[in-house]
């Protein structure tokens, strides 16, 4: 049809929902479900939905799915011309724009579309922006007897080093405004926070530098529904992994698994308070770091998170379609909700991540704050271990029951690693380590044998290689925990590269690695595992 023919009034209310865009690490198709879910909720409202986005691999972007589809680049101009059109002839019935469920792309949208007046739904514009400035953010926290780890915004490279030289080493450096972690690092010394400062000016020049002090603690997920007045959770997600690997590349669980009743009861309440400061109206997402039975805030998403379909299929609480109807004016009571954390499901469900390390050649596989993952699964049982087997078995650690590990660890993590090296020897495996790993482990009766590292020429005939080892397909496993010295650092990148592309499942976090041994017993305490349809589960 031509565009003269396209009819744009009409007797409904008319919203214009912000997708996502193009597909990318970071930014995947759990937002291409939020929006799709923001449209079917907007159309049960009786309100004429309209979405921009711009990915044909989408189902935001079926013919069907919307009133009406606009597949144009997410950019002001475009979304205004957009805008200008829907609304020439028919001003009255249009509501405004959701940028909720588009991930950052959308928010990032949010300021110049409002400084052109554009109407925002849900969340004012103002708190989504106080939630994203840093300054700002920290203010309300201070004010609400919140806590996070100590820090400040910068914009110059000597001022970062004289917020980590005041809080001291290690930090979490990062810039503001950015997707999936891009850009985001901890640094251990003043050398590498110069180094980093001129790349990560680079990647968001115009938005101030983040500079928190790094919290070796428990990582908590929290997504949050509110209308204004009342605020609910539906649910909590612990990691597994601990802080410093990206939401989105480490594994998590729901209920949580090792964190109190008590940190429970503070991250509830810092939620309830903070969702209410900032006059949330839909959704938000919030990340704590978990310390000495202290929660602390790590950071605040005025928008839906990733782990909103996998709430919305664990708890039964819809998440996208409450927001939506929550925009529009109904409150979570007339939804038949109350206000705080829903209650827990019987049932326990591991979300994993899912990496495509074998097509993206030179990419480091290490695990850290930057996100690298291309998709997620979910493992559900009734019991923890037996969920976690089923996640990591769908995540590609399909491993034996007994077989060969080569661990090399870095010095900061091997007093850590001897009882999981244990547990796996414990299972049956032979144990292949270098040097210092092999001395460190042995002092501690954990026997090992011994192998060469990267260019050791000079060993003795009948010695294992380690190369060899990951070529060969002589190993199930690969252990490997970086290290921050250079010359161990490029010869980490080479063995975690080279078991990609043979074949070999590669860990890069002693807790992925724990939580692969604690599956592992699972499977051997059990030998067989129940298979139930996933609506089955849901309905216990």
């Amino acid at each position: 049809m031509s565009e003269e023919g396209v009819k744009l009034s009409s007797s409904k209310k008319k919203v214009i929902v912000i997708g996502s865009g193009p597909i990318r690490i970071g930014q995947g198709i759990e937002f291409d479900y939020s929006c799709v879910h923001c449209v079917w909720a907007l159309q049960e409202c009786g309100c004429e939905a309209v979405i921009v986005n711009n990915n044909p691999e989408t189902v935001s972007t079926d013919f069907d799915t919307s009133d009406r589809l606009y597949f144009e680049p997410l950019t002001e101009e475009d979304c205004l011309n957009i805008i200008e059109r829907e609304t020439t002839d028919d001003l009255e019935s249009f509501l405004g724009i959701i940028v909720q469920f588009g991930g950052q792309t959308a928010i990032n949208l949010a300021e110049p579309l409002h400084h052109q007046g554009v109407p925002i739904l849900g969340t004012p514009f103002d708190s989504i922006d106080l939630a994203e400035d840093r300054n700002r953010f920290e203010r309300l926290l201070n004010e609400l007897s919140i806590p996070k780890p100590p820090g400040r915004a910068v914009v110059a490279t000597d001022a970062a080093a004289e917020v980590a030289a005041e809080i001291g080493y290690p930090v979490l450096v990062r810039p503001s405004y950015v997707l999936g972690g891009r850009a985001m690092e901890i640094i251990f010394n003043e050398n590498d926070l110069y180094s980093y400062m001129t790349y990560a000016t680079d990647v968001s020049p115009k938005k101030p530098i983040l500079v928190d002090k790094y919290i070796f603690g428990k990582e908590v997920e929290v997504d949050v529904i509110a209308d204004g007045k009342d605020c609910l959770i539906p649910g909590i997600m612990e990691h597994i992994e601990r802080a410093g690997v990206h939401s989105g590349d480490s594994m998590a669980v729901y209920p949580p698994q090792t964190i109190s009743p008590q940190v429970i009861d503070q991250i509830t309440n810092h939620t309830l308070v903070l969702a209410k400061a900032l006059d949330v109206v839909g959704v938000m997402n919030i990340q704590y770091v978990v310390e000495n039975e202290q929660a602390y805030i790590l950071e605040v998403n005025p928008r839906a998170s990733r782990t909103v379909p996998y709430l919305s299929k664990i708890t039964g609480v819809p998440i996208v379609g409450v927001a939506v109807r929550a925009m529009m004016g109904q409150s979570l009571a007339a939804q038949g909700y109350a206000g705080g954390l829903y209650p827990k499901r019987s049932i326990v469900t591991v979300k994993a991540p899912v990496f495509s390390f074998s097509k993206l050649t030179e990419v480091d596989i290490e695990l850290g704050p930057e996100m690298k993952s291309t998709g997620e699964i979910m493992g559900v049982d009734t019991d923890f271990s037996r969920a976690l087997y089923k996640a990591m078995v769908a995540s590609g650690y399909d491993l034996p029951l007994s077989g060969s590990m080569l661990a090399t660890i870095a010095d900061r993590d091997k007093e850590e690693s001897v009882e999981i090296i244990r547990g796996f020897q414990e299972l049956g495996y032979r144990i292949y380590t270098t040097e210092g790993t092999n001395k460190f482990l042995r002092e501690r009766g954990v026997e090992t044998v011994y192998v060469t590292k990267l260019g050791d020429i000079n060993e003795p005939a009948g010695i294992p290689r380690l190369m060899d080892l990951i070529i060969n397909k002589e190993i199930d496993v690969l252990l490997n925990t970086p290290t921050g010295r250079r010359k161990t650092a490029r010869d980490g990148i080479r063995i975690r590269r080279a078991s990609v592309e043979h074949g070999v499942p590669c860990l890069t976090s002693l807790d992925t690695a724990a939580a692969l041994l604690t599956a592992l017993r699972a499977r051997k305490e059990h030998a067989e595992f129940d298979v139930i349809a996933v609506n089955d589960y849901f309905a216990q």
